[in-house]
């Protein structure tokens, strides 16, 4: 029993003797970056918490439920202001918090520096891309369309 060397738990040759990612290792480097990801993930999360339930709320508790969720219901939610930055918060937290969490198992998982900038830069396009598109959506969306000629005309919509 003598023999056996138990190394520290936290030396770079645990963990089956695997030397630990580089981003570990560097404690001085990104340090700070990753307490603030961390602190957004906690600050993001609650937030995400009431956004998520008030849009649940709204669209299936108030009015008559799930039943009524059709473009109206879209457009005269989206005709307000307040849904608009409502939502779009909810994207952008939602969009933000995943990413983050992605990043977090890309480090833990992927071995090798190359993988893990491949991984990433996949992510934040991805990210990125969603984030504009879910963007333009909501602010360039118009609730009171014009289809062949036609306006449809709903109660939220100004008259023609």
């Amino acid at each position: 029993m003598s023999g056996i060397v138990v190394e520290s738990p936290r030396s770079p040759a645990s963990a089956g003797g695997r030397i630990a990612p580089q981003y570990r290792r560097n404690k001085g480097k990104g340090g700070n970056f990753e307490m603030l990801a961390w602190l957004f993930m906690r600050l993001s999360g609650v937030i995400l918490i009431v956004l998520v339930f008030g849009h649940l709320f709204v669209n299936l508790m108030v009015g008559d439920g799930v039943k009524a969720i059709d473009f109206g219901f879209v457009a005269g939610k989206w005709a307000s202001p307040f849904w608009q930055v409502w939502d779009l918060a909810m994207l952008w937290l939602a969009m933000l918090h995943g990413t983050n969490g992605v990043r977090t198992i890309i480090n833990d998982y992927a071995e090798r520096n190359v993988t893990r900038l491949w991984l990433k830069t996949v992510l934040y396009v991805a990210c990125g891309t969603m984030l504009l598109l879910g963007t333009l959506v909501i602010y360039t969306f118009d609730p009171c369309p014009v289809i062949d000629g036609v306006s449809t005309v709903s109660s939220f919509c100004p008259a023609p």
